[in-house]
């Protein structure tokens, strides 16, 4: 008789999509889950637009020409791309496929529309949608980062009013609150061990 149990389920690597409109919180909220040593790898997104004051080429973004982007678009490189506020940004499809040969789980970030792109394309991936407490919220978080001219200020604005009606194209929903980041994290990371325990997992295909 086999001691081997028929119950125990086979646990692939997952992609899990984080997104939600601008100045939620995409970014430091992926950068406490990198924490956890070994665990995650976070995808690192290639873009045309300029780095702001203390990105860093290869860690927040890759910082990549117009002409360098065409060319990962002709070879297929991407997994998606988009134009966002007139710049392109793309995630690298050679980065998941790494991560994933060493049993680790993909964190990724991307904007609204590139996440309803990789659902196309990875439907079994894990899409969370971060939002703030209320619109009111959001735009006050937008205003105090003073990153742009008043004329970009009022597209992103208005881009995030429409992001925040398309929560219900995600699997998840996590309220990322004024003051309770670590509580959001801890929200993330149980829905990730959640779905290392669903019984109908599939391995991710790129």
């Amino acid at each position: 008789m086999s001691n081997k149990n028929p119950y125990l389920i086979k646990k692939y690597p997952l992609l899990v999509v984080i997104s939600g409109p601008s100045g939620v919180g995409k970014d430091t909220v992926a950068r406490l889950l990198l924490e956890a040593p070994d665990t995650f790898y976070f995808v690192v997104t290639a873009t045309t637009r300029p780095p702001r004051p203390g990105e860093v080429d290869g860690y927040d973004y890759f910082f990549v020409s117009h002409d360098d982007f065409a060319r990962m678009i002709e070879e297929d490189e991407l997994l998606e791309y988009a134009v966002v506020y007139n710049d392109y940004k793309g995630v690298p499809k050679q980065q998941i496929r790494d991560a994933m040969a060493s049993d680790r789980d993909v964190i990724m970030r991307v904007d609204v529309q590139g996440a309803a792109t990789i659902r196309k394309i990875v439907p079994n991936a894990i899409f969370i949608f971060l939002s703030a407490e209320s619109e009111e919220e959001l735009i006050k978080r937008l205003r105090e980062r003073k990153s742009e001219t008043a004329e970009g200020l009022n597209l992103r604005i208005a881009t995030a009013r429409q992001e925040m009606k398309r929560v219900s194209e995600f699997d998840y929903c996590v309220v990322n609150a004024e003051g309770e980041l670590q509580r959001t994290v801890q929200l993330i990371l149980s829905i990730i061990d959640a779905e290392h325990h669903r019984i109908d997992q599939s391995p991710v295909e790129l």
